[in-house]
């Protein structure tokens, strides 16, 4: 019985702190696969997923094909007036914006030419401190895109705070309020192993190795501290080109739970042009009551489940505020 408390002591302290912390006190990983075996190792990785929104969350009723608006040329969506809250209050027409986007689905392919993708809401374990974080970055413009996007891998992959490295530690700090911090202890994962990743994957859906092993190697990278973005990018995007679905094509309408439809054109997983139409008449029913866009709790979803979830965000790129906006939002007769 001493023996099993221990074993199951050592198996704690290994997952939850990492495998350099073993590696320092000498512990073999025998004595892992064993605790393991006696806790069951279906338990370990019942961790709940830290962002869950899949093309299945997808409300796809109202959706129409590309060519079924006939719209003149788009207004900047960043010039509309800003919301207290974030984001843009919509008035009635036809807006787009180039905007940074993230890649919140490790393991997969980047959006290619043909991909059709559609709104869903961020849901998940983690989806206030993934909404935070893109909040919060347009306050920090000194901070690189790519450090927001190896933060947000780290959360993606459940690595623990206590094993993020100092450069992730700091954009985090940054980033997030002591409570939000805490917050990424819970559900979290230490690097694993192989030994014990090939038993797992054994339990595993074919479609969710490859996820499952590219966030054990991101956690690895995080908690090591001596990595490139293009090493931390190896594993997170999968090389080669997800075969396009057909049916849902590049440029659908997805009909937003607000009543305005939008869609989403990526050009890889940084960088994704969002459109959005609001019809007059929904301006009207509403009263005088603000329409609100506000990206950081919207993801463009994949219908190809091979390729990459994309957070949104309502930092435009590359503005030109020298424009004049045509749209008269005082007027909506």
């Amino acid at each position: 019985m001493k023996q099993l408390r221990f074993i199951y002591f050592v198996l704690l302290f290994l997952i939850f702190f990492s495998n350099t912390t073993y590696s320092q006190f000498g512990l073999s990983t025998d004595v892992l696969k064993l605790g393991t075996s006696l806790l069951g190792v279906d338990k370990l990785f019942k961790k709940p997923a830290a962002i869950t929104t899949a093309f299945e969350n997808v409300n796809k009723e109202g959706s129409q094909m590309p060519d079924f608006f006939k719209l003149g040329s788009a207004q900047p969506l960043y010039l509309l007036p800003k919301a207290p809250t974030g984001g843009f209050v919509l008035c009635a027409g036809y807006y787009e914006m180039t905007n940074k986007s993230y890649c919140l689905h490790a393991g997969t392919f980047a959006p290619s030419k043909g991909d059709g993708y559609m709104y869903a809401p961020t849901e998940g374990s983690k989806k206030e401190i993934v909404t935070a974080i893109l909040k919060s970055a347009e306050n920090h413009p000194e901070i690189e895109q790519h450090k927001i996007q190896v933060l947000l891998w780290a959360i993606i992959a459940k690595t623990k705070f206590v094993n993020f490295s100092t450069e992730v530690k700091l954009t985090a700090v940054t980033l997030l309020t002591k409570k939000q911090l805490s917050q990424l202890e819970d559900g979290a994962l230490g690097f694993l192993p192989d030994e014990v990743i090939n038993q797992a994957k054994a339990k595993l859906p074919e479609s969710v190795q490859t996820v499952f092993e590219a966030e054990n190697s991101i956690r690895g990278l995080i908690t090591s501290g001596n990595y490139t973005y293009q090493e931390m990018e190896k594993y997170a995007i999968l090389a080669g080109i997800a075969p396009p679905r057909t049916d849902y094509p590049s440029g659908i309408w997805t009909l937003h739970p607000d009543g305005y439809y939008v869609r989403y054109i990526p050009s890889g997983y940084s960088v994704t042009k969002v459109q959005i139409y609001v019809p007059k008449e929904l301006i009207i029913s509403l009263n005088g009551k603000s329409l609100i866009y506000d990206a950081t709790n919207d993801i463009a979803c994949p219908a190809n489940t091979g390729s990459q979830r994309l957070a949104q965000t309502n930092e435009p790129l590359n503005p030109d505020y020298t424009i004049v906006i045509k749209t008269d939002c005082n007027n909506v007769n």
